[in-house]
């Protein structure tokens, strides 16, 4: 049988590797490493007066959330901005989400509605602060407080991984005034549908939604990312 100090390891381990995990999300999503970046376990170690154990599990789990590529001889290598990963995970969301709000919507009580206001308010203070940092995050916790009542426990943590995901390309569509303005509107009309229980109308409208998003992302990323011209590059070079 374990000791306590001997099963008090793992958990310290763990707890560190999750630390390790949301500061390093953090600062891929905030260009602090931009794609390509070579993330170095001692390295990473040092900076977090950490071993290296607890570095190599949350670079596992970065790869797992599409946000880094573990390259045989080099490491972590920060994830390019993908035109393939943007379409599937959009796609997945667009066959997901609807599912979730049809049967979470008619079972809003007020505080749920009440909720959803809030996030509204607050997103659209963050987009008037141009507070980047909460862009992503505020829209995935909006987009999961419109299926807090649904009854699907694995679809839930499905599009949680995905939103985690999409969280960098949510931040680059809202990086003009344009696409800010849009969102704003649409997620205070899918609020306006859900409490006049609307639903079918909400569930089209959020599909709609995504696909909006989606095509507006295709365009920011295929026309202009520095990622994917380099990609580009490389290959004509190949």
């Amino acid at each position: 049988m374990k000791t306590e100090d001997q099963m008090k390891v793992p958990l310290k381990h763990r707890t560190l590797s999750a630390a390790i995990v949301d500061q390093l999300r953090q600062s891929i999503l905030d260009g602090t490493y931009p794609a390509g970046s070579q993330l170095r376990q001692d390295a990473l170690g040092d900076a977090y007066g950490v071993s290296r154990i607890p570095v190599r599990e949350a670079l596992f789990q970065l790869e797992a959330e599409g946000l880094v590529r573990i390259v045989p001889q080099k490491g972590a290598i920060v994830s390019e901005l993908s035109l393939d990963e943007i379409n599937d995970v959009f796609d997945l969301r667009r066959i997901l989400e609807p599912r979730l709000l049809a049967q979470s919507a008619p079972c809003f009580a007020a505080k749920d509605l009440d909720g959803l206001d809030d996030i509204q308010k607050r997103f659209e203070k963050a987009i008037k602060a141009r507070n980047v940092s909460e862009w992503g995050q505020l829209n995935a916790e909006f987009h999961m407080a419109l299926y807090a009542q649904a009854r699907q426990p694995r679809t839930k943590a499905i599009v949680v991984a995905l939103l985690q995901t999409s969280d960098r390309y949510t931040r680059l569509q809202l990086s003009n005034t344009k696409a800010m303005g849009i969102a704003e509107k649409e997620h205070a009309h899918l609020i306006a549908l859900c409490r006049a229980q609307q639903i079918d109308e909400a569930c089209r409208f959020l599909e709609q939604h995504i696909e909006s998003v989606r095509a507006d992302l295709l365009q920011v990323v295929g026309g202009g990312s520095i990622a994917v011209r380099s990609k580009r590059a490389t290959r004509a070079g190949e």
